[in-house]
C-alpha cells in the first residue's frame, strides 16, 4: 500500500511523524510525507520514507494555510497512492475531498483537538470556520486515531466515531549516563500560546537554576522581548528550533522538564504532550499540569510534580521543592526508568500497524 501523510510544518523537526512514517516504511508500506517548504529551511534529513516539501509564496498567516490547502489538493489529486492520511484539521479538506473524488481511503490523525486549541477558542469567527470544517468531514471519516483516551472520547461523544488511541511516545533506547554540570530547567516543544511560558520565565526569579527553551512558534518573538525586560534574563536561554538529533543530547542533561498548559480550551486540558514522554525516557522528572491524562499516568508511575494552575508562584514553589528535596527527586527519577518500559513506541507501533492493517 502506498500512503501519503500530510502535515503543515517543517518535516525535519516533526519527531512524531518521523516515528510513524519510519514504522510504516519498515513494515513494508510505501510512505510519502508531505509538508511545507519554508524559506531558509535546512536540507531534509535522510529517512526510511519519502519526503516532499510544497513551496509556498506566503510564509505566514491565513494566506499560508489557504495556499497550503490548494497546493495539497492538486498534489494529492495526481500523486499515486491508495490511502491519504490528514494530520490534524488544517490538512483535512484536501485529503477528504481528493479521497472522495479518487475513491481512495482517508484517515484522520487527530494529534490535537483542533477546534479547542487556545489560539482558536479566543477567536470566535476563526473557531466557527474550523468547527464547520470539522463537522463537514470528521463524522464521515471512519478511519481515525488520536493521541489520548480523552480525545477519543470527545470525538465519540460529538461525532459518533470510534477512533483508535495511538499515543506519541518515544522509542525505547538505552539511557546514556551524562554528567549534569548545572541545574537546568528544560522546556522543549512549540513556543506557542497556552504553554505558560511567560509564567515560567517570571518564576525563574525565585529559582536557583537555568531555564533552557528549545523550540519556536507564534509567540517566540513576544517571549523573547518579555525575557529581555527581566532583570534575571541571564538565567534564561532561548535556543529556537533544535533538531531532534540535537535535542536527544540536550534532554538527558536537564534536571527538570516542563510540561505545562494554561486551562484555555479542551485541547490543552485533555492533552498528552510528546515532551511528557520524552522527559520520561531521558530519566528526567518533570513539572506538569494535574490534567486527566497526566494524572492517570502519574498515579501509576509517579514521574512528575503536578500542579493545578501554572501561575508563576506555583511554578517557582514546585521547582524549588523538586530541586531541594533530594530523596523525592531521586524517587521520581527511578519511577521514570520503570515507566519507560511500559510507555514506549515499540508498544504503540503495534497499535499503529494493526490500525492500518484493518482499514475499513
Amino acid at each position: 500500500m502506498k500512503i501519503v501523510f500530510t502535515v503543515t510544518n517543517e518535516l525535519n523537526f516533526d519527531q512524531r511523524m518521523q516515528r510513524i512514517c519510519n514504522s510504516m516504511a519498515e513494515a513494508g508500506y510505501d510512505v510519502l510525507l508531505v509538508g511545507w517548504q519554508l524559506k531558509n529551511a535546512p536540507i531534509l534529513s535522510a529517512q526510511k520514507f519519502k519526503q516532499k516539501r510544497l513551496p509556498l509564496f506566503f510564509q505566514k498567516g491565513k494566506l499560508r494555510y489557504i495556499e497550503t490547502n490548494l497546493k495539497l489538493f492538486f498534489f494529492l489529486l495526481f500523486v499515486p497512492c491508495q490511502t491519504i492520511c490528514s494530520i490534524d484539521l488544517d490538512t483535512i479538506l484536501p485529503g477528504y475531498w481528493v479521497a472522495k473524488i479518487r475513491r481512495k481511503k482517508i484517515v484522520y490523525d487527530a494529534h490535537e483537538y483542533f477546534t479547542e486549541l487556545e489560539e482558536i477558542v479566543r477567536r470566535p469567527l476563526i473557531k466557527k470556520i474550523w468547527t464547520w470544517i470539522e463537522k463537514s468531514t470528521v463524522p464521515n471519516i471512519k478511519n481515525g486515531y488520536t493521541i489520548s483516551k480523552s480525545y477519543a472520547k470527545l470525538f465519540q461523544e460529538k461525532y459518533r466515531v470510534e477512533y483508535a488511541v495511538i499515543s506519541n511516545i518515544a522509542l525505547l533506547k538505552p539511557i546514556v549516563a551524562v554528567e549534569k554540570k548545572e541545574k537546568i530547567i528544560l522546556y522543549q516543544g512549540a513556543v506557542g500560546e497556552g504553554r505558560a511560558l511567560f509564567q515560567l520565565a517570571d518564576a525563574m526569579q525565585f529559582v536557583d537554576a537555568k531555564l533552557v527553551i528549545c523550540g519556536n512558534g507564534n509567540i517566540f518573538n513576544q517571549l523573547q522581548k518579555h525575557i529581555q525586560q527581566l532583570e534575571w534574563q541571564n538565567k534564561i536561554e532561548l535556543k529556537g528550533f533544535v533538531s531532534p538529533r540535537d535535542l536527544q543530547l540536550i534532554t538527558p542533561q536537564a534536571t527538570i522538564g516542563i510540561t505545562l498548559f494554561e486551562t484555555k480550551g479542551l485541547s490543552n486540558y485533555y492533552s498528552l504532550a510528546n515532551r511528557f514522554f520524552d522527559y520520561m525516557h531521558a530519566g528526567v522528572p518533570q513539572l506538569c499540569n494535574a490534567y486527566p491524562e497526566y494524572k492517570a499516568i502519574n498515579q501509576q508511575y509517579e514521574i512528575a510534580y503536578l500542579i493545578e494552575q501554572p501561575d508563576s508562584k506555583s511554578i517557582a514553589n514546585a521547582l524549588n521543592e523538586m530541586l531541594q528535596n533530594q530523596s523525592y527527586y531521586e524517587q521520581l527519577q527511578q519511577n521514570c526508568l520503570g515507566a519507560r518500559n511500559i510507555y514506549n513506541w515499540q508498544n504503540e507501533e503495534k497499535k499503529l500497524l494493526d490500525f492500518y492493517k484493518n482499514l475499513k
